[in-house]
């Protein structure tokens, strides 16, 4: 059994997460948010959705990050005529030793991109969906176990649905986060011809930053994160506010709460914290929670949008002060508290510090392209984290940048 790596000191693994997304940012435009959130879903071992138009780059970006941090990457173009055992794969019989031999499918890899998910059939989404939760594949009474680390980034397109399964909530309830990555802004896609003029290859490419081992060790410093009960319970007071939201159906499960946990404390070891303050709980708190969310059949028919009921269930839900074990002896005003140096006791409402969040629609600075008419704003990071893509995934539009789908 192979020896668990030690955890990376947090200033170590503040850099190397900074340099991984340095390194995707120099060869994609995607907005540094996205390129978080999904970083933040391999430090929590899980596993990402991303749903968007051909063209956004989902592909490349699923590359590049697989080469920046050093892992093997297979890409699985998913067909209505996809069986289970393309991906996980099966035995073949081995006419030189006289015997059936197991035949790795694409799966067995660190990085997986299941390519247009919704385009296979149901059988074959469980087949990777069985990899994602357990780790391992089945096949013909054998077990084999994945790669460490492993992850599957998923994507799906929201405008084709001609010939498509939809995912189940409770398949995609599997997945840690959600996002999309949006139309660059014009500055963005400028760039993105630049990048194109001064190379002679059709897809960019980056060197690694990291390794196997290197993830290993910033997924066990994720395992070391603190998580005051404080912040504890404002996780479960949101996931609860999300249940008795006269909008929704059905609201975050059990265990989408412990995947809101994890995601947190992974969000900490990006910034280079050892402990987990309310910010981290809502800058991850739309990504991991909107997916998960069942919408009555009046919020569907009006077009309310998941994400627009996370933000009211943060505007509601009390914030927690938090003062992490070695700032004992510091003035209470110059606590993390909520990220901004206010003191610790709890604010209502829309009154408290919104620190965890950008400019609201229409505030200066937030640089947004127009959607084509009648589409739904697509699922993305958290409102706030701006780039070149102008503005959050769930404001920006998808669209066209580096590389082809």
């Amino acid at each position: 059994m192979a020896e668990t790596p030690s955890a990376a000191p947090p200033a170590d693994a503040e850099a190397t997460c900074d340099a991984v997304m340095d390194r995707i940012g120099s060869a994609a435009v995607v907005d540094r948010a996205v390129l978080e959130t999904i970083l933040t879903a391999v430090l929590a071992r899980g596993h990402v959705l991303v749903e968007d138009v051909p063209g956004t780059g989902k592909t490349v970006t699923a590359r590049l990050l697989a080469e920046a941090l050093g892992l093997g990457f297979n890409r699985v173009q998913f067909t209505p005529d996809l069986l289970p055992s393309d991906i996980t794969g099966s035995n073949v019989y081995d006419e030189h030793e006289g015997e059936f031999r197991f035949s790795e499918g694409p799966v067995f890899a660190n990085v997986v991109l299941a390519d247009e998910i919704n385009r296979a059939p149901p059988k074959t989404q469980a087949a990777l969906l069985e990899a994602m939760e357990e780790g391992q594949v089945s096949v013909d009474g054998e077990t084999y176990a994945l790669p460490e680390p492993f992850l599957v980034v998923a994507t799906q397109n929201p405008v084709e649905q001609e010939g498509t399964f939809r995912l189940p909530e409770a398949q995609r309830d599997r997945f840690i986060v959600k996002t999309s990555l949006g139309y660059a802004d014009l500055d963005g896609e400028m760039e993105l011809l630049a990048r194109r003029a001064d190379r002679r290859t059709l897809a960019p490419s980056v060197e690694a930053v990291a390794d196997a081992e290197t993830v290993l060790s910033l997924q066990e410093a994720a395992e070391e994160v603190r998580v005051d009960e404080t912040v504890r319970r404002y996780i479960v007071e949101l996931a609860r506010a999300t249940r008795t939201d006269a909008r929704t159906k059905v609201g975050v499960s059990p265990r989408g709460i412990q995947r809101v946990f994890e995601a947190a404390r992974a969000r900490a070891v990006i910034v280079g914290r050892e402990y987990v303050t309310p910010d981290d709980v809502k800058a991850i708190a739309e990504p991991t929670m909107a997916h998960r969310l069942i919408l009555t059949t009046e919020s569907s028919v009006e077009g309310v949008n998941a994400r627009r009921i996370v933000r009211d269930v943060l505007d509601r839900v009390d914030v927690p002060g938090v003062a992490p074990e070695d700032d004992a002896d510091v003035p209470p005003t110059q606590r993390p508290g909520d990220g901004q140096g206010q003191p610790t006791q709890p604010t209502q409402g829309r009154e408290r510090q919104q620190s965890g969040r950008g400019p609201e629609r229409g505030e200066p600075g937030q640089r947004r392209d127009r959607r084509p008419p009648g589409r739904e704003p697509q699922d993305g990071p958290t409102e706030g984290h701006q780039g070149r893509r102008g503005g959050s995934g769930e404001g920006s539009e998808p669209g066209e940048r580096d590389g082809h789908d």
